[in-house]
């Protein structure tokens, strides 16, 4: 689902205009994003969270060169499902 067929669906599920809905979701979108620069935790009860963690330095070889390159470590943003998300996810 990309980000207009998001506030499109909100938009008709709300009847609110699309300009207040697509102002909540960049407000929302920017507090979320602002949460995890500053390494903290978001818990959407029923969805799931997300975090940030580090992935390790490694070693890895260009498929196409055959040279062995260093990443360095680095960070990203892990999802947890919710279990009220997965249960019916295994289902199907």
């Amino acid at each position: 689902m990309l980000k207009k067929e998001l506030i499109d669906q909100v938009s008709t599920d709300l009847t609110l205009s699309k300009q207040d809905v697509t102002a909540a979701l960049e407000i929302m979108l920017t507090t979320m994003r602002n949460a995890l620069i500053e390494k903290r935790r978001i818990e959407l009860r029923g969805f799931g969270s997300f975090s940030i963690r580090k992935r390790k330095e490694r070693s890895t070889k260009n498929p196409k060169t055959g040279v062995i390159m260093d990443i360095p470590e680095r960070k990203t943003v892990h999802f947890t499902m919710s279990r009220s998300l997965k249960e019916p996810l295994i289902k199907d």
